[in-house]
């Protein structure tokens, strides 16, 4: 087979240094890659091409938020019981493009019913949302899907959610990692790529999380990973609203 052919699939987590994402060649297991894009239409443009790209990042924004929220968050949350902290609670599209923290409060509430605010770990991840925000289109939504780790652990955990947590008081918890080293070792990847050092920028965490996005990505392509929420809604630019496990 020439380098790089196939059929590619990546797992995409964002990090400090960028997006790190680990690419898998569904004909071939052993071409396995850990690639560090710096922005994300690196990712959208890598050679060979990428057929899915299941990405760790809110996809579709909608004007205004009602008493359900945005949508995906709350279909997740109810399958991850002592995990679903971890899933953020996203506002409005004009909430995510201000770069203040109390003018994106303000925004939200004022486009939220209840009002509501964003809470300091959403608004950290503003600039990436806009970056893939600006990308976005109905068209790209074939290739590049909406996930989340701890969704996704939980879909590869036989339906249950992880018993340790990834961080104990916003640390790394070496346990809960390894637990989750594990059983992606259990699906098939190997020890060695999942142990080796992150690239700069990029922790142990991000790593493992891009790994499991990867196994999404390959359900994705096959056709057996489901939407959550099953009857996702579309935002006013025509952006699916789900995260897929």
């Amino acid at each position: 087979m020439p380098d790089g052919a196939g059929i590619w699939v990546a797992g995409v987590d964002g990090c400090k240094a960028g997006w790190i994402a680990v690419l898998r060649n569904l004909d071939d297991p052993a071409d396995l890659r850990l690639e560090l894009f710096p922005t994300f239409a690196d990712g959208i443009a890598w050679v060979p091409h990428l057929d899915v790209i299941a990405v760790d990042m809110p996809i579709g924004l909608p004007d205004t938020i009602g008493p359900q929220g945005r949508g995906p968050e709350k279909a997740a949350r109810k399958h991850l019981g002592m995990r679903q902290s971890s899933v953020f609670t996203v506002p409005s599209r004009a909430a995510v493009y201000e770069e203040d923290y109390r003018r994106a409060c303000a925004t939200a509430e004022r486009t939220s019913q209840p009002p509501k605010k964003v809470s300091k770990q959403c608004f950290y991840l503003f600039p990436k949302i806009r970056e893939i925000d600006a990308l976005m289109t109905p068209v790209l939504e074939a290739r590049v899907y909406e996930v989340h780790p701890e969704l996704a652990f939980w879909r590869l955990n036989g339906e249950a959610e992880m018993s340790l947590p990834k961080k104990v008081k916003s640390r790394a918890n070496p346990d809960g990692l390894d637990q989750r080293r594990d059983l992606l070792v259990s699906k098939g990847l190997p020890r060695a790529f999942l142990d080796q050092k992150p690239p700069r920028g990029c922790g142990r965490d991000d790593l493992l999380d891009a790994a499991a996005n990867s196994l999404i990505a390959e359900r994705i392509f096959l056709g057996e990973a489901k939407p959550f929420p099953e009857a996702y809604r579309r935002d006013e630019r025509g952006l699916r609203m789900a995260i897929w496990a």
